[in-house]
This record gives C-alpha cells, structure tokens and sequence, in this order.
C-alpha cells in the first residue's frame, strides 16, 4: 500500500537487469542494464552486429536470455508484452500478394479477438481512426505492395497501435525511407509519444533527430545514461573509433564538442 503523502515519479515501463543473450555459443548482450520511465522515448544507437535486434527480440519475448532479468510494466515478458507494439524492420516482401492497407493495419486487431471470430464494427472503427492519424486513409484501399518505403512504414506503424499498445518497439524503422518522409514519421512519433513510450533502435546516427528524450549506445554492451546527448564515452565504447557528427536538414540535434580527437 502506498504511504500517503509520498511523492510518486514516473511509472518504470522497462526494466532490464544483468542481461546476457547470445546464439551457438556466442555472446552478442554483455550484463545489459535499461530502465525506461513512462512517457519516455529512447534511441539507442549502435553498429551492425552490436545486438540492437537481438535485445528487442528478447524484451518481445521471442528470443530467451543466458542470464538476467526482463520486466515490461512489472510483469514477465510474457505476460508484459501484449501491451507491446512492435514495428519490424523493412523487409522485402511479395509485392503482387493480393492485400490492400486496411487489411495489414487490421491484422493488429487479431488480439482483441477470439479465435475463429469475425471482425466487429470497435476494430473498423479503430483501423480507421489508426489509419486517419498517420495519414494513410485515403490509401486504404490501395494494394500494400504499392506503396513506397515511407508509406508502408506508416501503415506498419498503424498496425503495431491498432493492439492499442502501452509501449511501442521500432527497429530501424526509418531504413530506405526518403528525407522528407523521415521527418513526416518523426512528427507522427513525437505526437504518439504524448500517450505511448517508445524505443526505437537504428545504426544510423542521423536517425537520432530532436524528438528522442534519452540516448543510449548498444555495441554488446548498452552506455545508458537517460539524458539526451551523446557522450564521448558512448562513442568511444560504442563504435571504438573516430565518429564525425553530420546532420542534414531538419529537425536535427548538434552534438556538443567531443574533443580534438577525431575531429
């Protein structure tokens, strides 16, 4: 029972301790340690092959741990994960497979159902409101195959919110997706943000715009200090070379000097 008169912070949604997975044999998460406040929207950045993939599969539940603990809104992965949307990274797909975006965004719904039931008016009524907010409705009758990089990804967006998540999983979800399109997802983010915390993972550090809150740097092991910028000890640990901060366009962040070297 909660003491009355004590102060209360943000809800912790993620929790992350002493976490170690790998495959065959190989290590790719060294003692991760992640707790994520409510309302929160983290980036963690990192090389290919550091383990950003690996460490959603195992917050999603769909790959087991060594060792440590996991906890979504305080429960299991089990339990805590159906109130996790997940958009995947893109991948290539059958363009001519007859199924059009109202379709895609539904198969969200599955969960709400049971098995063997029709759809009912509440999940038409949720695609299309999901549909209007990220603003594919006018395409809802278009075959998804279609579409462009930036707009499936949309519809994908769509998609993970129609389970009416509490947290949202991006894993590099802005990959071959144009400029002017990345920064039309960045402004549907920051808006979803004001009712669902999000994490999202990207090798990329131009990804990394002014909407994220906090950063981390994922290379086998996770530098996490919930604060915005990133550090010289992140790209030191992270990357273990020279990194050049360039952004073009806008919304960007400007890096603050990481000393003369590697400059």
């Amino acid at each position: 029972m909660m003491q009355e008169g004590r102060a209360t912070g943000p809800r912790e949604v993620i929790s992350v301790r002493g976490l170690w997975a790998g495959y065959d044999g190989e290590i790719v998460l060294q003692d991760v340690n992640l707790l994520v406040q409510e309302g929160d929207f983290v980036g963690l950045i990192g090389p290919n092959g550091g383990g950003k993939t690996t460490f959603l599969k195992v917050l999603l539940g769909l790959h087991p741990p060594l060792r440590g603990e996991v906890r979504i809104l305080g429960m299991g992965v089990k339990e805590g994960r159906r109130y996790v949307g997940y958009v995947p990274q893109v991948a290539e797909f059958d363009r001519e497979f007859p199924i059009q975006v109202w379709d895609v965004v539904r198969m969200g719904r599955l969960g709400h159902r049971r098995l063997l039931r029709r759809f009912t008016r509440e999940d038409d009524e949720v695609v299309a409101e999901l549909l209007r907010e990220v603003g594919m409705w006018e395409h809802r009758d278009r075959p998804f195959g279609e579409l462009s990089g930036g707009q499936r990804q949309r519809v994908y967006i769509a998609r993970a919110l129609a389970q009416e998540p509490k947290i949202l999983f991006l894993d590099e979800p802005l990959a071959s997706v144009d400029p002017e399109m990345r920064t039309n997802i960045y402004d549907l983010l920051q808006r979803l943000n004001e009712r669902i915390t999000i994490l999202m993972v990207t090798h990329d550090l131009g990804a990394i715009s002014s909407y994220v809150k906090t950063v981390g740097c994922l290379n086998r092991r996770l530098i996490y200090h919930a604060s915005k910028e990133i550090t010289a000890e992140m790209l030191e640990e992270g990357y273990a070379c020279p990194v050049d901060l360039i952004a073009h366009g806008l919304p960007h962040r400007v890096f603050a000097p990481h000393g003369e070297e590697g400059r």
